[in-house]
């Protein structure tokens, strides 16, 4: 039962609504018309969508560490992360709450990120019309001249440097602790063992070998497959998810390597038609 006196209460709240909307109280109440005001909304980010601040924040640290690819260029990839993953059509646009930019995305749906004042001082998020669930982002630094099924060792380093200052590992779980708060860092995921930055070719792998001068070395099983560990319950929380037989890790932090290691794929097609 509800007690008298907040039944009171209720009572003459609710008189006092009714008189406020009974005929000519907004009369009485009301000042004479007023200019309607114009409420300005600001745009929401969603988590998962990516910070423009962040991506720029990258984009200077590609220029900081230039040594690392001093001929390469520096662009974005957008890659599937599930097997339905449909990237035909997708557009990019960073989006504030007053400007707005339409991103062009080239066929191998890779895109150049401009440099905008606004966007900026706004903290815009870069959003794509698509799931966010269904594409993974990565920072794609490549030097020119290489042989096709071949990156450079020290395009991989500063790819991880550029795409982790930029916030666009995706990342989610838990059981990945090398995503905690203590290993977000770039110079710690990009310069230790078990930092694990994910990359991934073109194709799905049967070996990755690394090449200098004379010395060469077939990466361990270990390396490959987002390390052979991916579990059914872990890989909804990998962006690995689709790309798992692409995917490997590069010694990135083993300076005995130079920058000019050559970084060969030799990709399961291959092997299929070998004798």
């Amino acid at each position: 039962m509800m007690g008298a006196p907040r039944l009171r209460h209720i009572l003459a709240l609710a008189a006092l609504v009714s008189a406020s909307w009974a005929p000519g109280a907004a009369a009485q109440v009301a000042p004479a018309a007023q200019p309607m005001q114009t409420v300005r909304v600001p745009f929401v980010r969603d988590p998962v969508d990516k910070s423009y601040r962040k991506m720029i924040r990258g984009m200077d640290r590609f220029a900081r560490d230039r040594a690392l690819a001093p001929q390469a260029t520096l662009r974005f990839r957008l890659l599937p992360r599930l097997p339905n993953s449909q990237l035909e059509g997708v557009t990019l646009r960073v989006l504030g709450d007053n400007v707005s930019l339409p991103l062009t995305i080239a066929p191998d749906f890779s895109f150049v990120l401009p440099r905008n004042s606004q966007a900026f001082n706004e903290d815009a998020a870069v959003i794509a019309s698509r799931r966010s669930d269904s594409m993974t982002w990565r920072a794609w630094v490549q030097s020119p001249g290489l042989a096709p099924g071949t990156r450079r060792l020290g395009d991989l380093r500063l790819e991880c440097l550029v795409g982790m200052e930029s916030g666009l590992v995706s990342n989610s779980s838990p059981m990945f602790g090398w995503l905690s708060n203590m290993l977000t860092d770039p110079d710690q995921v990009c310069g230790q063992p078990d930092g694990n930055y994910l990359f991934f070719a073109d194709r799905p792998l049967f070996s990755v070998i690394l090449r200098h001068g004379s010395r060469t070395q077939v990466l361990p099983f270990d390396m490959l497959y987002a390390g052979g560990q991916q579990t059914r319950e872990m890989l909804p929380f990998c962006d690995c998810q689709v790309l798992l037989d692409r995917s490997y890790y590069a010694p990135i932090w083993d300076r005995s390597w130079p920058d000019d290691t050559v970084v060969a794929f030799e990709y399961m097609t291959d092997a299929a038609v070998q004798p």
